[in-house]
């Protein structure tokens, strides 16, 4: 197995535990089904979810953190190739959830990563702004002024592009 770790953060669910991965294209190579042309996944890491990712996780020193809402990749058929690839992703969903305890949760990243910046990827629902103001207070929060950006996918897949803030 190529994970660099499997041990559960805090000895919960052995499938909360933390790892990262080698290239989609490096695990790719000479494993190709000619059957099916499906593309290699471009997730890098485990776990998903922000609530379960350690804020101290290797792959988020010195990356642009994709956080998204969690309806996105479903809704945006080309996720992988346009949001994913090369970097760490967190999943949220600012409706279900504790928006609080995404406040806490980032700031302590921004603090700990020397983030180059931050994507948000949020649904045109009215509720899914809740996550890009999570970002935006967890960045007020840490003192450190990385930048961040938000797009928004509609219900339809459609791309309404991208604003800096």
């Amino acid at each position: 197995m190529d994970d660099l770790t499997r041990k559960p953060e805090s000895g919960g669910c052995p499938g909360s535990a933390m790892r990262q991965f080698k290239s989609p294209a490096s695990e790719q190579a000479g494993n190709e089904n000619t059957e099916t042309k499906s593309q290699p996944s471009q997730l890098a890491q485990w776990p998903v979810q922000l609530t379960l990712i350690p804020p101290h996780a290797p792959y988020l020193k010195d990356a642009e953190l994709v956080l998204t809402a969690d309806c996105v990749p479903f809704a945006y058929a080309d996720y992988h190739k346009d949001y994913l690839k090369g970097r760490p992703i967190a999943i949220a969903c600012p409706k279900l959830d504790n928006l609080q305890s995404y406040v806490e949760k980032l700031t302590e990243m921004i603090k700990l990563n020397n983030f180059k910046a931050i994507e948000v990827l949020v649904m045109e629902v009215p509720c899914c702004n809740g996550l890009f103001q999570a970002a935006v207070m967890a960045r007020q929060n840490s003192g450190i002024n990385v930048p961040i950006k938000v797009t928004t996918i509609g219900v339809r897949g459609e791309n309404f592009g991208t604003k800096e803030m």
